[in-house]
């Protein structure tokens, strides 16, 4: 029993009630019923965590989020990050909440990894960090991945929050196990032409993508940045905030 948990989803599940959220769930059972698995999740929106959790509500498990330490530090959502016992990151020293990951999988726990690292403010695939990888072949257990469509019409990087009744349609599918096998940057590529192939379909899925529209991708015809785009943006925001950090310790 885990009341911290519990409790967070009670309140997200009504919050989502209230926004009208239309979720479509497949493939929750290739979560394993027991054992540990790393969960790896596509990035486009504030919401994914919350969101990636129904996959494990339908096989009764709880994800433990790697999230960065800020969250923790903070006094309404630090009480609350730990009682539902995530893992924080340091991304100064990473080696601590690596090493938190490992023993959770190797103690049967799900671990919830956004290999993109960020929210791709292009809605594409961004490139993938390692970290899942390493994690999984350390620990010998799966790759479950996570796909999310939809999100980023309901709060996204760089555009107004929308939490009211937007009867938002997303989708969730939960791809097939991946084995952990081969070198870290050989089951990298793997995991990401899995999500990529299960992003595509999804896109299909989904329905209309109006021409024009914030969330839909450039290559869809919509008014998200390019890819490329994107990675400019994002690394002209760390450079920006790498010099306040200077200047602000000088």
């Amino acid at each position: 029993m885990e009341p911290v948990y519990s409790s967070v989803i009670l309140v997200a599940k009504a919050l989502f009630k209230l926004e009208g959220l239309k979720f479509t769930r497949t493939g929750s059972e290739n979560l394993p019923r027991v054992g540990g698995a790393v969960v790896v999740i596509n990035h486009t929106g504030y919401m994914d965590f919350t969101y990636a959790d129904y996959s494990a509500f339908d096989r009764k498990r709880f994800i433990r989020f790697m999230a960065k330490k800020e969250v923790f530090d903070h006094k309404i959502s630090g009480p609350l990050m730990r009682g539902m016992k995530h893992i924080p990151v340091d991304r100064g020293n990473g080696a601590g909440s690596y090493q938190m990951a490992i023993d959770y999988l190797r103690d049967g726990e799900l671990v919830g990894v956004f290999p993109e690292a960020t929210i791709s403010r292009s809605f594409e695939l961004k490139d993938f960090k390692s970290g899942a990888a390493r994690m999984a072949l350390e620990a010998q257990v799966p790759i479950v991945p996570v796909m999310i469509w939809g999100s980023q019409r309901v709060w996204t990087k760089g555009h107004p929050k929308r939490l009211g009744r937007t009867r938002t349609p997303i989708l969730i599918r939960t791809g097939a196990p991946i084995e952990p096998v081969g070198t870290a940057d050989e089951l990298t590529a793997t995991i990401k032409a899995a999500m990529s192939k299960q992003l595509d379909q999804m896109r299909l899925d989904y329905g209309p993508h109006p021409a024009g529209e914030f969330w839909v991708p450039a290559s869809m015809g919509g008014s998200a940045p390019t890819l490329a785009e994107a990675n400019k943006m994002d690394a002209d925001e760390a450079a920006a905030k790498a010099a306040r950090r200077a200047e602000r310790d000088s």
